[in-house]
């Protein structure tokens, strides 16, 4: 199998510097609480906060619709809740993409119930093309096609979350 690069490292890092650079002006005097959301967002979530220089709490939640397979499969499962209440806290949500919408559009109206000060989300990557329940992305890294894509958290079946980059799986070659 070969990985075709889609999104450089170097491409990467720099958009995320400039993400943290909106958040930190966004969020200028305030304490955040960061939910990253688990596997996928835990390198985007890990270098984003590297670079904020506002006082962050970092919580995670564990979501999954895909199990292991290449798309959605429509249902939603929390495997994991953040341990910290959020009552009149801001939030921003990481997540590693908003592919159907399906696990933000659920995670949102979850963690808005709890009563935040303000709730907000980044996501490291947005497929319109795949999208079937409304999301507002407040921070957003890249706008990409619709290809499966692996790398930089993203995965296949549990395997590729390691690499630097974003890659476009392509089964078979």
């Amino acid at each position: 199998m070969a990985i075709e690069v889609y999104l450089s490292e170097e491409k990467i890092q720099s958009r995320i510097k400039e993400l943290a650079n909106e958040i930190n002006e966004q969020y200028k005097g305030k304490e955040l609480t960061v939910i990253g959301v688990l596997n996928g967002a835990f390198m985007f979530t890990a270098d984003l906060i590297r670079h904020l220089n506002i006082p962050v709490t970092l919580e995670f939640m564990s979501a999954s619709s895909y199990g292991d397979g290449t798309t959605s499969s429509g249902k939603l499962e929390i495997n994991l809740d953040i341990k910290k209440d959020i009552k009149d806290k801001h939030v921003l949500i990481t997540e590693d993409i908003v592919d159907t919408g399906l696990t933000l559009s659920v995670l949102r109206k979850d963690l808005e119930a709890r009563g935040p000060a303000s709730l907000k989300l980044a996501s490291f990557l947005f497929k319109p093309a795949r999208l079937e329940h409304k999301v507002d992305i407040d921070f957003l890294g890249f706008e990409i096609e619709d290809k499966f894509v692996i790398g930089y958290g993203l995965d296949f079946a549990g395997r590729y979350r390691e690499l630097p980059y974003v890659g476009i799986y392509n089964e078979g070659k």
